[in-house]
């Protein structure tokens, strides 16, 4: 169950209660989800005409060519990952460099080298090898090795070995970006975004976004790199680090066991699992094949479908559009209707049929859309939105993209993020442009350093997984913002954090981790712009600031987030950086209540606080809650040591209640008695 936690000074009304409450702890938070939901405002009322579409004469055959055509043949070029800037060659033995089995230039070898070094100086904490490794890619970047220049921008940025200046590390991610650098475009569009540069942004996230996918068709990575966050709230997210060890996960070996024992529902699983690289694993395509074809075999036909997927893009086998239509037209009886998705395409290409039907094909993509089905939904909007084998309709194909874009589909995100762009169909918003095509950009092969972070997290390698996951963030990644940030705090005591001049001193690492929650608060992170609350309001790592404090937590306030709602009315109550006001206390109060019930005894307890306050302002009993700050150090430890058992400490905690509104109503008894001497005592008040 989610637990809550009090500001600390209010803890409770007397010293037991303080420390019981103290014990509780944040529910966890992440970044909510995205749902895009748009008014008839967003729509435009004349969307038959724009440069960007097809004429009305080019639809049918000639669509083919169009811009918007998203049924060419798939020929993407080199994979981004293999690109000589790329860092997976060095984390991957399995790689090799792209341009074959040495560096081709002295800048190449500088480079290599000092990645390489790098890498290796933060694995096993070595200052001054990362010193020496810096100025190796230094030497690079001198050279004009566009890699090197990116990864000394970040390095300027984050301020190791060499003095924080965000207008270096800008200068020399825009050299390595012009140079092609895709690392370095994805960081200055992130830089363009967080300064609502967005003309700019856009342009940017559109190039890479459309990378994205391009690489899908032919990374051995998984397309979408599952975003692992490190931390539930304050504590470590075991549940989520045991689920991604890959095949040294229990449950991935139990169902591996039941697979080879014959069960086609694990058959399945697996093929899936080594189909999409999930939970750790690397994505195997043939292993992937084996295990379907063992499922169909055992009669588990959701595997036809992924069969057909398959043949038609040729992952892990020969491309066979005829053995494609087959396992699809099979599944499609079953009936599974995302076959019926795959079946629609075939016949818009006229692939492994008799020749093209687009008749078939819509009626195909409607079955799966009228079933729920995101690429039909996906598929329909794009022969509306071009007029192929229908009458174009801006408005239908904007309806249909969005209900794939609201279920996670790629390629819709891209299409209406461009609708935006280009304002066809939808209002020009450059805003919602940007956001839709950051979200298709982050699959990109870049993503995959999330998994040698990851993996290297599980494996206690505490400084690779900090650097990974530090370069990610200056890629404008929000998982890797907050994991970088959780490690820094976490684990700051030991030698993992390289400063300006050797390890980070307690300053330096405060200021890092200071930056990288606020930059995870900016994109939706509710945790991270409570930790900087926190930060500000005890004077952690800053100086103490309420009114910096009551900003941040206003902010996360504005994502309903009950934590921040009690902060909030503790410090109207208290008159902490905000006017004392207690009818604004009680409004955040109850407020925090109403969004989290886990809140509701906290609530109470505040609300019995603010009854005191309101009614025996100069009581002893308010006195002593006003001086809880000072004795907090003593009753903290004290917590620590014996009320750690959350069910001794509710227990305790409903009783000191339970004593004080007793207390409370005998005082207010014997007043009314003593008001009024004829009044027998047993009458009713």
């Amino acid at each position: 169950m989610a637990r809550f936690l009090l500001h600390r000074p209010l803890l409770l009304l007397a010293a037991i209660s303080v420390a019981i409450v103290a014990s509780l702890a944040r529910p966890a938070a992440a970044v909510r989800p995205f749902v895009l939901v748009l008014s008839v405002d967003d729509f435009l009322k004349d969307s038959s005409a724009h440069p960007s579409l097809p004429s009305a004469d080019s639809a049918g055959a000639d669509a083919d060519a169009d811009e918007w055509d998203d049924f060419a043949d798939d020929s993407p070029g080199a994979d981004p990952l293999l690109s000589p800037s790329s860092w997976v060659p060095l984390l991957d033995p399995a790689s090799s460099p792209p341009s074959g089995d040495e560096p081709d230039s002295p800048a190449d070898s500088l480079f290599v080298a000092g990645a390489r070094a790098m890498l290796s100086a933060a694995s096993e904490g070595d200052d001054a090898a990362f010193i020496t490794a810096a100025a190796q890619i230094e030497a690079a970047a001198t050279a004009g090795h566009p890699g090197a220049q990116s990864a000394l921008a970040f390095l300027s940025g984050a301020g190791m070995t060499r003095p924080a200046s965000r207008s270096r590390a800008f200068l020399l991610h825009k050299f390595a970006a012009d140079a092609g650098d895709l690392q370095s475009k994805m960081a200055i569009a992130y830089s363009y975004f967080r300064q609502e540069m967005y003309e700019e942004a856009v342009t940017l996230y559109a190039e890479l976004a459309e990378a994205a996918l391009t690489s899908s068709l032919i990374s051995k990575e998984p397309p979408v790199i599952e975003p692992i966050r490190l931390h539930s709230g304050t504590e470590e997210n075991k549940e989520a680090l045991r689920k991604s060890r890959g095949e040294d996960d229990e449950d991935f070996q139990i169902t591996e066991y039941q697979a080879q024992r014959g069960n086609a529902g694990a058959m399945y699983k697996l093929g899936l699992l080594y189909y999409y690289g999930l939970r750790g694993l690397r994505r195997d395509y043939r292993k992937a094949f084996h295990w379907f074809s063992k499922a169909v075999e055992k009669g588990d036909t959701r595997a036809m479908e992924v069969l057909g997927e398959i043949y038609a893009r040729g992952a892990g086998v020969e491309r066979n559009y005829t053995e494609a239509y087959k396992w699809l037209a099979l599944a499609a009886k079953q009936p599974h209707y995302s076959a019926y998705n795959g079946l629609g395409y075939l016949y818009v290409k006229g692939y492994g049929v008799e020749k093209k039907n687009l008749t078939k094909a819509r009626e195909y993509f409607k079955l799966a859309a009228d079933n729920k089905e995101a690429g039909g939904h996906y598929n329909l909007g794009v022969l509306y939105l071009k007029g192929i084998g229908v009458k174009r309709d801006i408005i239908e194909a904007c309806n249909h993209l969005l209900q794939a874009v609201n279920a996670g589909q790629p390629k819709a995100i891209y299409q209406v993020a461009k609708l935006f762009q280009k304002g066809i169909g939808l209002k020009r918003n450059l805003h919602m442009a940007t956001m839709l095509y950051k979200s298709v950009a982050e699959r990109g092969p870049w993503s995959s350093l999330s998994r040698w972070a990851l993996e290297s997290y599980l494996k206690g390698d505490l400084g690779k997984a900090l650097l990974l996951y530090s370069r990610m963030a200056d890629l404008g990644y929000e998982v890797a913002q907050s994991n970088a940030a959780w490690i820094l705090d976490r684990y700051g005591d030991q030698s993992i954090c390289m400063g300006e001049s050797g390890f980070c001193t307690d300053m330096e690492r405060h200021l890092r981790s200071h930056a990288l929650w606020w930059q995870a608060s900016e994109q939706g992170n509710e945790h991270a712009a409570l930790l900087i609350g926190d930060a500000y309001y005890y004077g952690r790592g800053v100086a103490r600031d309420y009114e910096r404090a009551a900003e941040a937590y206003m902010h996360a306030q504005s994502q309903s987030n009950a934590q921040a709602m009690f902060n909030l009315g503790y410090m109207h109550e208290h008159g902490h950086g905000l006017p004392l006001d207690l009818h604004l206390a009680k409004r955040y109060y109850d407020q925090a209540v109403a969004v989290d019930s886990a809140a509701k005894l906290p609530v109470m307890l505040a609300l019995t606080s603010l009854w005191l306050r309101k009614n025996y302002a100069d009581s002893f009993l308010v006195r002593f809650i006003d001086s809880l700050p000072e004795i907090y150090p003593v009753v903290e430890e004290w917590v620590e040591d014996v009320l750690m058992d959350e069910g001794n400490a509710t227990i305790l905690t409903l009783f000191a209640c339970l004593v004080t509104v007793l207390y409370l109503r005998e005082r207010q008894r014997r007043q009314v008695a003593a008001a009024n001497p004829q009044q027998p005592d047993g009458a009713p008040m």
